[in-house]
């Protein structure tokens, strides 16, 4: 079986491997793209409640055994003093040169039994470090639903769904058959769904109020039903929201979800855990775009400081993955996190392109223009490269389009540079038409870049660290 390194040696380097991916746009699977219009699912969580569908985008990893807490403090950064039963963390892994692999939320449901919910390249390193390892854990793996699935039945393990906006407690009371709990943030409880029990995480991706409840797969749809009829009953417009608008609730709350996995370098466990990834692993076929083209694949990588982690790092463990290098990273320098708010008119200058003779500027799709599965766009202060941007998208809310990014330390907000928009040459990509390079003004914003997201999240969440 073809492994990832026989892909990069075919390949001749990661960066040309990923840049000629040919994988295509990064799709949600299964959930349809609109129920109504991207824009009115997008003021749902703003200004009443929306009804998100998290059943199948995301991995799923169940660790459960005598070791099952020993290993996963191994394999993250997070300390584990405080995590009791009916809790969740950012669960986030480094490799051993303390680059960021990926990040998963991580359920604690048992002493002994962890879920860890995201994507694919937690679950893959997660996997690796268990069968590397001599704990007494078992994983049991539940990849993300196929893309495209071709009419062939999808089913999972659990279904997942996530209540938020300002009218979303109306509901949770009604389907409760009363006051829910008062769960503290990232705090797991019971509640009521009609006839059923179910776990609720105090969550809230975009800042409002909101619930994410999950259970068997089975119940899918009976859970939908009575979330929907209580809305109805509460007098509470329940909008369902799209894959076309989901992805973009993050660029108000924060979270850059796809940084390159830092996976491409390194000798010893790194060369061993390419050669244990198999050749159609995301690390394999996934895709990098963007205007930012190095030959060194280790200048796409971030650090958990970077990305507003490094605050819950557990210093006081005895040893984890990375350790000794984050500890050199600590004190820097070091790039930090913030919103680039995209200028109005060189926006649409770049769409007005699409309408005119000649090579256009590449395009920007609404409401996400992402074309790969990591995004790197130069982003510049005159002649120089002080940032990246990483994911982009347009908010209905704020009447702009945003992207999220890292900048040296240097950068001040409300300092105005330039990010480069569009690739400098043709690649493989399927994802990409022939296009010019523009221009295009960015801000540099706060983060979360949403007041409502800055001041509904808690104090010390990782969304608000830069």
């Amino acid at each position: 079986m073809s492994s990832l390194s026989d892909a990069i040696a075919k390949a001749g380097n990661p960066v040309d491997m990923l840049r000629n991916s040919a994988i295509g746009m990064y799709v949600y699977p299964v959930v349809a793209p609109e129920f109504t219009n991207w824009r009115d699912e997008q003021r749902a969580w703003r200004e009443s409640a929306v009804l998100f569908d998290q059943s199948h985008h995301m991995d799923e990893l169940i660790v459960e055994g005598p070791d099952a807490e020993a290993f996963l403090a191994h394999v993250g950064i997070n300390g584990f003093a405080n995590f009791d039963l009916a809790r969740a963390k950012h669960f986030v892994p480094v490799t051993p040169a303390g680059h960021v692999i990926g990040d998963m939320i991580i359920f604690r449901e048992r002493e002994d039994k962890f879920i860890l919910v995201g994507r694919a390249p937690t679950a893959n390193w997660t996997k690796f470090q268990a069968a590397i390892g001599s704990w007494k854990v078992r994983l049991i793996h539940d990849p993300r639903s196929d893309s495209r699935p071709d009419g062939e039945r999808v089913l999972r393990t659990h279904y997942r769904f996530q209540i938020q906006g300002p009218d979303a407690p109306k509901i949770f009371e009604v389907m409760n058959g009363g006051p829910v709990p008062d769960i503290k943030f990232f705090h797991v409880d019971w509640i009521n769904i009609g006839s059923k029990k179910v776990q609720a995480l105090r969550h809230g991706m975009s800042g409002a109020p909101g619930l994410e409840v999950w259970g068997p797969y089975k119940d899918k749809a009976y859970i939908q039903s009575v979330i929907m009829e209580s809305a109805e009953k509460a007098g509470v417009n329940l909008v369902r929201c799209g894959s076309r608008a989901y992805s973009t609730n993050t660029l108000e709350s924060g979270w850059i979800p796809s940084p390159l996995p830092g996976i491409y370098t390194g000798d010893g466990m790194m060369q061993e855990y390419r050669d244990y990834l198999g050749a159609d692993a995301y690390e394999a076929v996934g895709s990098i775009g963007g205007s930012y083209v190095s030959d060194n694949i280790a200048d796409y990588y971030v650090n958990p400081f970077e990305l507003g982690y490094g605050f819950y790092i557990g210093w006081k463990k005895d040893d984890f993955i990375g350790k000794d290098a984050l500890a050199k990273m600590k004190d820097g320098p070091n790039r930090k996190k913030v919103t680039f708010e995209w200028n109005k008119d060189d926006v649409l200058k770049v769409i007005a392109s699409g309408f005119e003779d000649g090579t256009p500027y590449k395009w920007i799709d609404f409401p996400q223009p992402n074309y790969a599965s990591s995004s790197a766009d130069m982003v510049m202060q005159g002649d120089k490269m002080v940032g990246m941007s990483m994911f982009n998208g347009y908010s209905f809310n704020e009447r702009c389009m945003l992207s999220l990014g890292v900048v040296d330390e240097s950068v001040q907000e409300g300092d105005v540079l330039t990010m480069k928009w569009g690739e400098p040459d043709d690649t493989g990509k399927t994802s990409t038409e022939t296009h010019k390079q523009a221009e295009i003004r960015v801000r540099v914003s706060p983060t979360p870049y949403s007041r409502e997201a800055r001041e509904g999240y808690a104090a010390d969440s990782w969304r608000a660290k830069g």
